[in-house]
């Protein structure tokens, strides 16, 4: 994960927009219609269901923005004490282990129960690290991994140029590839994230969060610290 190329960028953004795409998916079907990465979404599904009164417990997603930006200051603040910058993704890795863990174990009725909420906002505070660690090493992947307007609009533009030069503007079409990998990666991640969902609830946030660690760890083992 650790190597200053262009395979290993493709690489981080395709997992981390999967992840972004999965966990998305996993808490708005396992949860009440609550994002995890996309948390300004969480507005406008709690104002649908005050309108509504469908659901006296929609509060609840409010607190996914304090949540959120908690979670974005403290992972600015382990980056500037840590000279690993992947150390948030291990963080995030970590923190979807311990969510599946504890889903698995306490959550045994369907319903948002308040060990329901926990893991939510545990997931919440891992796409908040997340996030953190797109803005603050930006050169780490193609783009933003957790919203994916932006990527589509640089796609689009892209695409435009591309065609406008009969496809022989390498810097459009490269951008154009680049793009796809983060788009595809978040809708590959949402798929996933739903089919595993739809069977078996939030406890399946432990599998990204298993995958990050193992990443991180197969790929840092061999890479200096101060090279990070």
């Amino acid at each position: 994960m650790i190597m200053e190329n262009q395979k290993s960028i493709g690489f981080i953004t395709l997992m981390l927009a999967a992840v972004a795409g999965y966990c998305d998916t996993v808490t708005f079907i396992s949860a009440g219609s609550i994002f995890s990465a996309h948390v300004t979404g969480n507005f406008i599904t709690f104002a649908y269901q005050i309108v509504k009164g469908s659901d006296p417990q929609a509060w609840i997603k409010l607190l996914t923005f304090p949540v959120f930006i908690i979670s974005v200051i403290i992972g600015g603040m382990v980056a500037a004490q840590s000279v690993n910058r992947y150390r948030l993704l291990l963080m995030e890795g970590m923190l979807l282990v311990a969510g599946g863990i504890i889903s698995e174990l306490f959550i045994r009725t369907p319903g948002l129960i308040w060990e329901t909420y926990l893991v939510v906002m545990m997931v919440v505070f891992a796409m908040g690290l997340q996030n953190a660690f797109g803005k603050l090493y930006a050169k780490e992947t193609y783009g933003p991994t957790t919203m994916m307007t932006g990527n589509v609009t640089q796609a689009s533009l892209d695409l435009g140029n591309a065609i406008s030069s009969y496809f022989k503007d390498l810097v459009s079409v490269q951008g154009l590839k680049h793009q796809c990998i983060t788009i595809g990666g978040f809708l590959a991640g949402c798929l996933a994230g739903a089919l595993m969902a739809k069977s078996f609830g939030l406890t399946v946030v432990i599998l990204p969060g298993a995958g990050i660690i193992v990443c991180y760890f197969s790929t840092h083992r061999n890479v200096p610290e101060n090279a990070a």
